[in-house]
Parts: C-alpha cells; structure tokens; sequence
C-alpha cells in the first residue's frame, strides 16, 4: 500500500519509527517531513501535506503524528474528502476504517509509544471499508455535510 506520513516536531520520532516500521513491511512510504524535531513545525502544514497526497491519489491513505494526535487531526478534517481520527487504541484504528471509511489517522507521539504505533498502523491498513447499507448511509450523510447540505 502507498501511505503518506508527516508530523510536526514533537511528533517527527514517532514519524520516523514508523516510515522505516512501514517500509520493512514492504509498503511505499511517501515522507512528507518534517525533517528534525529540532525546529518548531506546525501540525496543520503535515496535516495539509497528507491531506493533499490522499486527495490527489499520490497515497492511499495517511498518517499524521503530532504531540497529542488532536490538532493534526483537527486539522486534516477541514479537507473535503478527508476523514482522519485521532486512534490510541487498536478496535478505533480498523473500526474507523470498516465502518467510517477512515482513510487518515492520527497519533499522539506524547501518548502512545513506538510498539502500540506499530499495532494501530497494522490495524488502521487492515481494515477496508464494509460498505454495509447503514455505513454507506452514514458515510454519504457526512459527504452531503462537505456539500453544504444539512
């Protein structure tokens, strides 16, 4: 699978970890940045970052890490045709996926540790989207929101 990962500084370790973890199990990683965590980086410029890359089909999904997961989460959910999560636990991770059609996530370096990562990463790229009636309902619900319409 072809993924996109970017991070702010604090999440930059995390990120790292897991472009090599990604690229030891045979998948293409596409490294959006940042390159050090010893410059302060914004979460929304690596939320953009994955965001576009997803849009554009140069990634089939995404991962973001900042400190807490919440702000690049925030942050990529304000594109159109991106539905990111924060996920600190496995079941969230392929149940945004199968039920959501979740295709960004998001991790809070501060908070989980390389091992978990690791464990939500593999659930996260598991997981395909069931499109069951009722999710795709809910699905095409939240699609209407992005329209405008209520």
């Amino acid at each position: 699978m072809k993924i996109a990962l970017a991070s702010d500084h604090a999440g930059f370790p995390l990120k790292q970890h897991l472009v090599a973890y990604l690229r030891g199990k045979g998948h293409e990683v596409l490294d959006l940045g940042v390159d050090t965590d010893k410059v302060r980086a914004d979460y929304p410029d690596a939320a953009r970052a994955v965001a576009q890359a997803v849009l554009e089909g140069r990634a089939e999904r995404g991962i973001l890490a900042c400190g807490s997961g919440v702000g690049a989460s925030v942050a990529a959910n304000k594109f159109n045709g991106i539905y990111c999560a924060i996920c600190h636990d496995t079941y969230s991770a392929h149940q945004g996926v199968e039920h959501d059609n979740m295709n960004v996530i998001a991790f809070g370096a501060r908070i989980v540790g390389t091992s978990l990562a690791e464990e939500l990463t593999d659930a996260f790229l598991g997981a395909t989207f069931l499109g069951v009636e009722r999710y795709q309902a809910r699905f095409e619900m939240i699609q209407a929101f992005e329209r405008g319409e209520s």
